[in-house]
């Protein structure tokens, strides 16, 4: 492993116990509990840029999910349960205890969004306010992927895919693969928008063969139990209770929708939000409005 830049300066360490293993997370600031869930291919590292701001008004604590960066990656199953989002969300709460925590704010970007609805959906006394950063629900998702016919976000469908093909593609040039996928999401097409030390963080944790089963389990789940939670909920009638906010770039994913906040209102009714300039990646792309909106939305 090289030598990775600490982004967190004046943040503390810690290593907690979760159901997945060890969880790493890192914290500053004092106030109300917010914690920050980053996506797929990232690692806590992404909020570098947010988590000083936002820990003048928070205590913030940053944790990289299970089966990426230096969290436990515990061996996959075949029904995909360990890296359900269910079970992820597991983790948040094993963190949430850790530092005394009743209850927090949540803020997801991508898979960690993920995360953090469900969370909200199954433990809705757990989350007092939610943003989500550049998703749709997965179920809604999967439609958006069907209706263009698999070139919206295509890598869903091959990672998705069983043992060993998704892995064996990554491993050929993994680091290689993340640049490519990272760069061909933001609103420039290139990686200029990220820190280069941040980057470092990203391939490096990629370079480890159970971290890229993790990654493939984490899509395997989408396709499978984290859809199906979605469309239990959905008949059942149980809808996120929490103030949600959503937030997606102007040329991200959720844009792909003529409504991104229709598609959000059968899990979320009071839900609010806006694009953002900038790609998939808001909280590098642009700190600066999208650190606006979500202190406006935590002091609201």
């Amino acid at each position: 492993m090289p030598d990775l830049a600490d982004l967190f300066p004046g943040f503390e360490s810690h290593w907690i116990t979760a159901p997945a293993g060890r969880i790493f997370a890192r914290s500053g600031g004092s106030g109300e509990p917010l914690l920050l869930l980053h996506g797929f291919p990232e690692t806590h590292v992404m909020w570098h840029r947010l988590a000083p701001s936002l820990a003048r008004t928070h205590k913030v604590v940053c944790m990289d999910l299970r089966g990426y960066g230096w969290s436990g990656a515990p061996h996959a199953d075949p029904l995909h349960e360990t890296y359900s989002k269910r079970a992820m969300g597991e983790d948040v709460l094993a963190v949430l205890d850790h530092f005394g925590w009743v209850r927090a704010a949540m803020v997801g970007h991508d898979r960690g969004a993920r995360v953090a609805y469900r969370l909200a959906l199954d433990h809705p006394g757990r989350v007092t306010r939610l943003a989500v950063i550049d998703i749709v629900p997965t179920a809604a998702m999967w439609g958006i992927i069907a209706q263009s016919h698999g070139v919206i976000a295509p890598h869903w469908t091959w990672m998705s895919d069983p043992a060993p093909a998704p892995e064996n593609r990554i491993k050929v040039k993994p680091a290689a693969l993340i640049d490519d996928l990272m760069a061909s999401w933001t609103a420039s097409k290139d990686l200029s928008a990220f820190d280069g030390r941040a980057v470092a963080h990203y391939r490096a944790f990629v370079q480890d063969p159970s971290r890229i089963t993790a990654m493939c389990e984490d899509y395997r789940a989408g396709a499978t139990l984290d859809r199906e939670a979605d469309d239990v909920d959905r008949a059942a009638g149980r809808t996120i209770t929490c103030p949600v906010l959503a937030l997606w770039g102007d040329v991200g994913v959720p844009s792909a929708s003529p409504d991104p906040l229709g598609l959000w209102k059968p899990y979320a009714p009071g839900i609010t939000g806006r694009s953002i300039v900038g790609g998939h990646f808001l909280p590098e792309e642009n700190p600066q409005d999208t650190g606006a909106a979500l202190a406006a939305f935590l002091a609201a």
